[in-house]
């Protein structure tokens, strides 16, 4: 093949993979744009692309506001400080924590800390349990029933034992992390850790057998054995589970913060819909895209993670 050739085969598909994803956004946009003008709700024409535009402004705006209240209440305390040390050189300067409400953004750091958290619970438990139960039947037959009863088990049902769990177990006058934090974590990981178990058992107990063989003839122990052959071997289908886990976490972790009204994304939907003031829609549909956003965004991630880590690059291409 000629070097034109090369150059536009190269271009061509570098050209398809721009335009051809551009293409479906401005025509969803258009759809989106000609939809929102034929609706009518009670709170006004639901919110088309600029007024999301709009609202994302005004967000960005709002909190930037908060900071510089932030900013101000600090320096303001520590001149009172100052003032009452001049006065008094015994006086033990107190500062107070500025209790400002939490802005949008602050709400998305809140709830990917908490995603991210709960995931990560989820992991440590659910990878070694995986292999555990690819490597042995026996436990496999054992712990596979109660996997399938509570894998489909909803994140709303988890939402209120755990509550009740957590008030009567988490009791500390000067308490680490929030209840709500605690709560939000607990259902993540409860509902993101079974897809991780059940394709991290899968990809164990589906190895390639000469790998297995050759581990016995070398009469590997057993945790070498795990550490040499099965995890490599098995990380293809761990990456997989890791990234379904991923946005069931995601997923979850909003209908939690929305029925508990733990800080976050969703108390921000849920807010604004107790709300209902004129611009309640637009900004709900602000949050609906961010959130899709943000999830596409950690599903990228994580697929640039396993092209790096796995060997076999074609289970990393979607």
């Amino acid at each position: 093949m000629s070097i034109k050739a090369l150059f536009t085969a190269f271009f061509t598909t570098k050209a398809k993979a721009i335009i051809l994803p551009s293409v479906g956004i401005v025509c969803f946009l258009l759809f989106w744009s000609l939809a929102a003008s034929s609706i009518d709700t009670s709170l006004g024409k639901f919110p088309g692309p600029s007024a999301v535009a709009t609202q994302i402004s005004n967000l960005i705006d709002e909190h930037n506001t908060e900071r510089e209240k932030e900013t101000a209440f600090y320096i303001r305390q520590e001149q009172r400080n100052q003032a009452r040390m001049a006065k008094d050189p015994s006086y033990e300067p107190k500062t107070r924590a500025y209790t400002g409400k939490e802005t949008f953004l602050d709400q998305i750091i809140t709830s990917l800390l908490t995603v991210l958290s709960g995931f990560l619970l989820a992991a440590i438990i659910a990878i070694p349990l995986g292999i555990a139960i690819g490597l042995s039947k026996n436990l496999n037959m054992a712990i596979n029933p109660i996997i399938q009863i509570f894998k489909p088990v909803s994140p709303l049902a988890w939402l209120p034992l755990v509550t009740m769990v957590v008030s009567a177990v988490y009791v500390s006058p000067e308490p680490l992390f929030a209840k709500s934090f605690i709560n939000s974590l607990i259902t993540v990981t409860l509902c993101s850790i079974w897809p991780m178990v059940i394709n991290t058992s899968f990809g164990v107990a589906s190895m390639n057998q000469d790998w297995v063989n050759v581990s016995k003839v070398l009469s590997l122990p057993k945790l070498v054995h795990i550490q040499k052959i099965v995890i490599p071997a098995s990380i293809p289908a761990i990456f997989t589970g890791m990234r379904m886990s991923l946005g069931v976490a995601w997923m979850v972790l909003i209908a939690a913060e929305m029925l508990a009204q733990n800080p976050g994304l969703g108390k921000f939907v849920w807010d604004e819909f107790q709300n209902g003031s004129s611009q309640s829609l637009s900004r709900i549909m602000t949050a609906v895209i961010v959130i899709g956003l943000i999830g596409f965004m950690l599903d990228r991630t994580m697929l640039q993670l396993q092209k790096k880590l796995s060997w076999d690059k074609s289970s990393a291409q979607r």
